[in-house]
């Protein structure tokens, strides 16, 4: 079994412009292999679906990664019928199932009890797979970026991160204006807006 890290850097090169929203450590890794004013980091466990689904139906051209984990997905199963419902097809989200809760110190989680990608299906996701390799992860994420369909690609992960990553060097604040401005810029609109007056 590898770390959520391998599968990560497997489609690091695919993802171009897209958005994404991570959580956890796999924020500092997604960083890592993906560097860009792009990626959203969450502070509250369990939203990363739901923020992610929020954006990619508001911006129906731009694809949308949803980096989740399992303690994550299950706090916020009740999220998962609500974005079967909306469908978007330019969400892809991704499951990391290492069976703890690892970024708060190693509490298992309930994953090994049940069966997310079954979760997923019957809230409503026409396509919810596992896969068990970086190839397979690759695979099946260029498809659903292809075919522009609504995915969830859950795979079982060893918990823990390579040592030598570089320190995510933002908090959530700082990382909140920089994703807004980032998409101000790119999508040409203004969504921030202070209200000062612009002659003082």
């Amino acid at each position: 079994m590898m770390q959520r890290y391998d599968y990560l850097k497997a489609i690091a090169k695919d993802a171009g412009d897209a958005l994404a929203v991570c959580t956890g450590w796999a924020a500092r890794e997604w960083w890592a292999v993906h560097p860009s004013d792009g990626n959203l980091k969450t502070r509250t466990l369990g939203l990363v679906s739901s923020i992610a689904a929020g954006l990619a139906i508001a911006l129906p051209r731009r694809k949308v990664i949803a980096i989740d984990g399992d303690g994550a997905f299950l706090m916020n199963l009740c999220g998962l019928p609500t974005i079967a419902l909306q469908r978007p097809g330019n969400l892809i989200h991704l499951l990391f199932d290492n069976e703890v809760y690892e970024a708060s110190g190693g509490t298992a989680t309930a994953s090994r009890a049940c069966d997310a990608v079954v979760l997923a299906q019957g809230a409503g996701y026409k396509r919810a797979v596992w896969v068990e390799t970086p190839e397979e992860f690759r695979a099946e994420f260029t498809r659903a970026w292809k075919d522009n369909e609504l995915s969830l690609i859950a795979v079982k992960v060893q918990p823990g991160q390579p040592a030598n990553l570089p320190a995510l060097k933002l908090d959530e604040l700082e990382n909140k204006y920089r994703f807004m401005r980032y998409l101000e810029a790119t999508e040409q609109k203004t969504i921030l807006s202070p209200g000062f007056d612009s002659k003082l």
